[in-house]
């Protein structure tokens, strides 16, 4: 695929970002619009218990909530101003900014593993390396693309040596039960589903510390001109996070309620995959993000003269929420 097309494909193009700009106030200072998502367990959470409407509900503000089914579509709705807050894996969302959407990150979700390879054993797919030649599911612009990236780098091999199949992560899944690809780019909580209900089904490359985190990103305009309306969202969140953390059986069971899987495969998604503990973004995040930054480049993910690399700072807050946590 071309890059101006996987681009306009992810929510990055840098033409779609001045509407972005335009749209900052998400629908007017009458409404916030905010993602959920089935990788953000807290968004799950306050969507349930009614915790954010509850915030606004003495400044007359209606809350409206928006699914993304993966980073690329959190994406999309910060660059058309459809959101005035995303969930996105950290590595999606500097790509996002390099691009010229206009979102800042003041929050962490979640410190998860949400992705691994994963194939199934009549395949012979053992290790990275055996996956030259092969066809492999993923979804450009989040985090089980790049994390594909990285492992096929390790292993001394490129997107080219293999067939990359652009499908959302639900659709990834069933491709790969079907047989229609050899492996998957897996992201939970898919990915804990077909590791425990079906016979067979492998994560054969795990490395947590190729998963870039839980970004919480805003618009830079709903900052800059409802910043007390982007404080009470922090403050939501914070009340959810620490709701989850003492009540992981009950957060388990509203992602298994919201996602339709199984009580099972929640509590190993919330349970064992995800880490609450640090939600202001600092120099870990910084760190990571400056390191893989040259593989937006490498692959022609941002425009020629971007630099990914001097992006970070602008994207990561480090002072908007401490005076919430």
């Amino acid at each position: 695929m071309e890059r101006r097309q996987f681009l306009r494909g992810t929510g990055a193009a840098i033409g779609g970002s001045l509407l972005a700009g335009c749209a900052g106030n998400g629908g007017g200072s009458g409404t916030v619009t905010v993602d959920y998502a089935y990788y953000n367990p807290v968004s799950l959470v306050l969507r349930e218990k009614g915790w954010l409407e509850e915030t606004f509900a003495d400044a007359g503000t209606d809350v409206e909530w928006v699914l993304s089914l993966g980073s690329n579509q959190a994406n999309e709705y910060a660059q058309s101003g459809e959101a005035d807050v995303s969930s996105t894996a950290g590595i999606a969302a500097l790509m996002a900014r390099t691009n010229g959407v206009p979102i800042t990150t003041p929050y962490i979700y979640s410190e998860p593993e949400w992705t691994a390879l994963v194939t199934f054993a009549e395949t012979g797919i053992e290790s990275v390396e055996d996956l030259e030649g092969k066809s492999v599911a993923a979804t450009r612009g989040t985090d089980p693309y790049f994390f594909l990236l990285q492992a096929l780098d390790d292993a001394g091999l490129s997107e080219g040596d293999v067939e990359v199949v652009n499908l959302q992560h639900p659709e990834g899944q069933s491709a790969l039960v079907r047989g229609e690809v050899d492996a998957w780019a897996g992201l939970d909580p898919h990915m804990a589903e077909l590791e425990l209900e079906h016979d067979g089904a492998e994560l054969f490359f795990r490395e947590p510390r190729y998963n870039t985190y839980g970004f919480l990103n805003f618009l830079d305009g709903f900052l800059a001109d409802r910043p007390e309306d982007a404080r009470r969202v922090i403050e939501a969140y914070e009340r959810g996070r620490e709701w989850a953390v003492e009540n992981p059986e009950e957060t388990a069971g509203i992602l298994a309620d919201a996602s339709e899987m199984s009580e099972p495969v929640a509590e190993r998604v919330f349970t064992q995959r995800n880490d609450l503990s640090r939600p202001i973004p600092g120099d870990p995040h910084r760190e990571l993000l400056s390191n893989l930054s040259p593989i937006l480049e490498s692959e022609g993910l941002v425009t020629e003269d971007a630099d990914p690399a001097g992006r970070v700072d602008e994207l990561i807050d480090s002072e908007f929420a401490s005076e919430v946590v």
